[in-house]
């Protein structure tokens, strides 16, 4: 006899996994941005320095 299927816990795997992967999706822009900010922060000093 086959397994009755759980909908409901199903999408809420996925839900999960889909949140997780858009949560580092937006950590990597984050960083991604402080890394330019950085570069152009060094850039802007080395060049009035």
């Amino acid at each position: 006899m086959a397994i009755k299927p759980n909908y409901r816990y199903e999408r809420s795997q996925r839900d999960k996994a889909k949140a997780a992967k858009k949560e580092a999706k937006l950590a990597a822009k984050v960083a991604k941005e402080k890394v330019a900010e950085r570069q152009s922060e060094r850039e802007q000093s080395t060049d009035s320095g």
